[in-house]
């Protein structure tokens, strides 16, 4: 670790809620806390054991997707801006009064691990300008409404039901990518969609249907072309060649 190389004691407590802990941090007497997808809710206490609290760097624009996936989920429900908050953190999950936020946009086929990889380098910016910031900055209470939820994927989140709207499946497709994965069955096998668009096609949800050259999945609303996927217990491959060896051919059914 960057720390240790550093010759910066590590520690590494499995639950900050243990007996102990909040006196360990508080003997270390550090001004303040940042907190960077911890993945625990901080008990008051360890919140307060630095002499001016706690500050958590969070991947959204509060109050909209408070908790642990909140790119994933901004990605799956199709919005087109996010950004980087930091806020004064409480003991309730991403709800306590905000520092300094900076937006971004979505590009329209951006997946979740590719926004997250654009975002770290946006939220050092803005936690170096709030702790520089730190003693004029005035913390401002998260707004009453608006509030979203962004709660952990599950492995079950990326099934793909295709009596959805194409357009709903891309972005589910592009905000388990690279976890869980988007999957569905087809009759060659199980089978993970990392790319996908959304492409003018109607049919009975899940059939494939002729597209151009090559065929769609018809969805609840138009028609959904793979554009990467993986076989199971295989590489990634086009859908193209993926076609070819599964010997799929139109009319053939997908179920979630």
């Amino acid at each position: 670790m960057v720390a240790e190389a550093a010759g910066l004691p590590v520690l590494q407590p499995p639950r900050l809620r243990d007996p102990g802990w909040p006196e360990r941090l508080r003997a270390l007497g550090a001004e303040i806390a940042v907190v960077v997808a911890f993945g625990q809710i901080l008990p008051q206490a360890v919140l307060d054991a630095p002499a001016r609290g706690s500050i958590n760097i969070h991947g959204s624009l509060l109050p909209r997707y408070r908790g642990a996936a909140p790119i994933q989920w901004a990605i799956i429900r199709g919005e087109t801006v996010t950004g980087i908050t930091t806020f004064q953190m409480d003991a309730g999950m991403d709800t306590g009064p905000i520092l300094l936020q900076a937006d971004t946009p979505i590009g329209p086929e951006e997946t979740a691990g590719e926004l997250s990889e654009r975002l770290a380098p946006l939220g050092a910016r803005v936690i170096l300008e709030t702790l520089a910031r730190l003693d004029t900055l005035r913390a401002t209470p998260q707004p009453a409404g608006g509030a979203t939820l962004a709660p952990r994927l599950k492995k079950s989140d990326g099934g793909l039901d295709w009596r959805r709207p194409a357009r709903d499946l891309v972005n589910l497709v592009r905000g388990c990518n690279p976890w869980p994965g988007a999957t569905t069955s087809t009759p060659a096998g199980p089978l993970a969609v990392w790319r996908a668009r959304a492409v003018d096609g109607a049919g009975a949800p899940g059939t494939l249907i002729a597209h151009e050259r090559t065929l769609a999945i018809a969805t609840g609303a138009g028609a959904l072309l793979p554009v990467e996927v993986q076989p199971e217990s295989r590489r990634a491959i086009a859908w193209d060649e993926y076609l070819r060896g599964a010997r799929l051919t139109a009319g053939r059914t997908l179920t979630a």
